[in-house]
């Protein structure tokens, strides 16, 4: 139960950039209980195991909206550098650079976060399947409904009392 509740927390750190899931280095420091600068360090001295697809340095852009949609990461408004992003692979090839045996438990427990966040996802997009093919069959039946043409025309008969009329010889 322990593990859910870390978890769930470790997923609020969890982004989407440039269609990947990603972590930011000042999450990953406080969580690695470094600074930030030095987790840089890290990663530029060890630069061949950080590829495009494993972390990225955010533009100013990414850096302003993610400022703005996120209140702790206010700090990073007056930063000069941008952040770093961290794919899934890139958190845990922290794990390589960054030793410590606090390192490893973090990592341990954000690799769980991702491997959660991505069930939810896979959740979602088969319940949003499910809704589409039952939409679409709605959408025939109505179709089928407004194209059918009226297979049975009732003759009314007329209300009240009929009157019989006399002939005329």
């Amino acid at each position: 139960m322990e593990d859910i509740l870390k978890t769930r927390q470790f997923e609020s750190l969890i982004f989407e950039l440039r269609g990947y899931k990603v972590m930011i280095d000042a999450d990953l420091a406080a969580l690695y209980e470094t600074e930030t600068k030095k987790l840089k360090q890290q990663v530029k001295r060890n630069a061949d195991r950080f590829p495009g697809d494993f972390a990225f340095e955010l533009s100013a852009e990414e850096k302003d909206q993610l400022v703005t949609n996120c209140d702790r990461l206010i700090k990073l408004k007056h930063s000069s550098v941008n952040p770093l992003a961290f794919t899934e692979q890139g958190v845990a090839m922290l794990s390589s650079v960054l030793r410590s045996p606090k390192a490893v438990k973090i990592n341990i427990e954000i690799m769980r976060a991702f491997v959660y966040y991505r069930q939810i996802l896979l959740q979602n997009q088969d319940l949003y399947k499910r809704i589409s093919k039952l939409d679409e069959k709605i959408n025939n039946v109505f179709q089928h409904l407004l194209n059918k043409p009226e297979q049975r025309k009732i003759e009314k008969e007329p209300i009240g009392y009929k009157i019989k009329t006399k002939k005329k010889h």
